[in-house]
């Protein structure tokens, strides 16, 4: 195909999918399903067979080694910004049970799912035979919660958790996908090369030498990224993310060829600097917010092109799908969730009812299963829609439904401990002061007393930067007259639900003041009257 074709065409998916997101926040379905949903309909089945002309039409612009490459990039990115996005403070509480979740957890969802995977397709002898290490690699590749589903879906959606669920919801998430990787490739290697007597000891010994040498590669690449973002002083302001990149790039690479676990790296350097400071670095995490949707949505449109849905339609597919996925969302999550939080006698059965429920399935286990079409897997591309089928019943199941099973459980809250996103004033501000900077708009309750900013109902902790009236800008004092809808940019020492409350309290004292006013002088005008009238009854 010619280059601006395939330009054109790629803008149009992206501007479609992106499009898509305004009709998930109205009905509540995950973005990434619309994802999704977009490439399929662009795909070999859908509306990319019509331009298929020598094979090379728009459902056909991605094979497997592309998309196993496209997908690697992608999930790189994810857990690096992931990384970068989760605060060590946050997660401290929670980083044992996190930890447990991410590596127990996984490897006790694989075994339990292979069986399961084992007997079903066993006891459907019509489906196809399947030996006990595939059923454990069919496990292994959806055993991990996906991390940018999990992002996407908690923090898109202003999702809040009580009791720390959220923190650890998303550390188990971005740390689970090394270890669902460690399984996945040994057991492939386990089913290509044809021995079953692969010792568990030697397993362990390669799962353990993987991590080991991930986490310490990620530690000690991340430390030396940001002394080297503190001393270098780069003449383009602009180049600062870019190296911040090349870092996540370079330790995912040196990673993998030192044999540790290079997702496990990129997500511990992630969080190495993103928890230092250093120049531009809300330019840089701006930077990599931008680049994570874009990862995911290349990721789950790719991924949408690759697949055929009239074969998920399949009897041999769905069949097995729906028992798996009912055993996955029903049985092996609640069992792996309350053995691994078993110790952790703060976390009620309502909270474990939750983490069961967020045990969400996303790109990363149909990475996993193009892994194994690209090794030459037995029964690779059954596996493959399996695992597929399965990820869009969790995503349509569990991601959809996320926010009210929240409410029924009584763990929902709203979202604290997070700054304000400025819509009307488009400056940088350092992180320290982020959430103390936010944007207010004046009301005619708050000009009752007058226009003058003086008298303006506005808290005493309160300090009035900057006003936008219309399009202009203007650098206030007292006598500066404020109109309603006027955007106020404000500073407090407070936090911003402490800041809001503050204007709410300062409203309802003032309104009671003008009422009592109202009352004391409308009593002592009655009270003249009376006087008059009694004076002229005499």
């Amino acid at each position: 195909m010619q280059v601006e074709l395939v330009l054109l065409i790629l803008a149009l998916l992206f501007f479609v999918s992106i499009m898509t997101d305004k009709i998930g926040n109205r009905f509540g379905v995950p973005a990434l399903l619309l994802f999704l949903a977009v490439g399929m309909l662009f795909g070999p089945d859908g509306i990319g067979a019509w331009f298929d002309t020598d094979g090379n039409g728009i459902g056909y612009m991605i094979n497997i080694s592309s998309a196993q490459a496209l997908g690697t990039i992608a999930l790189c990115i994810i857990l690096f910004s992931g990384g970068m996005d989760t605060k060590i403070k946050d997660i401290q509480p929670i980083l044992v049970p996190g930890i447990i979740l991410a590596t127990i957890g996984v490897l006790l969802t694989a075994v339990i799912t292979g069986i399961v995977v084992f007997y079903v397709f066993g006891w459907l002898h019509a489906v196809a035979a399947v030996t006990l290490p595939v059923a454990l690699l069919m496990a292994a590749c959806m055993s991990s919660t996906d991390s940018a589903s999990v992002f996407s879906i908690l923090r898109t959606n202003g999702v809040g958790l009580k009791h720390n669920l959220r923190p650890l919801l998303e550390l188990e998430s971005g740390a689970n996908d090394p270890m669902a990787y460690v399984l996945t490739i040994t057991l492939i290697g386990i089913v290509t090369s044809g021995k079953a007597d692969v010792s568990a000891l030697a397993i362990i010994q390669d799962i353990l030498i993987q991590l080991v040498m991930g986490a310490v590669m990620g530690f000690a690449f991340g430390k030396l990224v940001v002394k080297i973002l503190k001393e270098v002083k780069l003449s383009n302001e602009s180049l600062y993310p870019i190296m911040v990149l090349s870092a996540c790039i370079f330790i995912f690479g040196v990673t993998y060829y030192l044999k540790g676990n290079p997702y496990l790296a990129v997500y511990i350097g992630g969080l190495i600097i993103g928890n230092t400071r250093f120049i531009r670095k809300r330019q840089t995490k701006s930077f990599f917010d931008g680049l994570t949707w874009l990862a995911q949505l290349v990721m789950f449109l790719m991924l949408g092109l690759i697949v055929r849905p009239f074969e998920l339609l399949s009897l041999k597919v769905w069949l097995p799908c729906l028992i798996i996925s009912i055993v996955m969302i029903f049985v092996a999550r609640p069992i792996t969730v309350l053995i691994c939080m078993f110790p952790f006698k703060q976390y009620k059965l309502r909270d474990k009812m939750m983490l069961s429920w967020v045990g969400l399935k996303g790109a990363v286990p149909i990475i996993f299963a193009i892994l194994c079409i690209a090794n030459h897997v037995p029964n690779a591309n059954l596996l493959f829609n399996v695992v597929f089928a399965c990820t869009l019943v969790s995503l349509i199941i569990q991601g959809s439904s996320l926010s009210k099973v929240a409410d029924k459980l009584k763990l929902a809250m709203p979202e604290t401990g997070i700054e304000q996103k400025l819509v009307y004033f488009d400056i940088d501000l350092p992180e320290e002061i982020q959430k103390q900077v936010r944007e207010l708009e004046v009301t005619n309750e708050m000009l009752v007393n007058g226009s003058m900013l003086r008298n303006a109902i506005i808290p005493r902790d309160y300090r009035i930067v900057m006003i936008r009236h219309g399009e202009s800008f203007i650098i206030p004092d007292g006598n500066t007259e404020l109109h309603p809808n006027d955007i106020l940019l404000i500073s407090s020492q407070k936090d911003a639900e402490d800041a809001q409350r503050a204007l709410e309290q300062a409203e309802r004292e003032e309104l009671e003041d003008i009422k009592l006013r109202v009352i004391t002088d409308t009593t002592g005008v009655i009270k003249n009257i009376w006087r008059k009238m009694k004076g002229e009854d005499k």
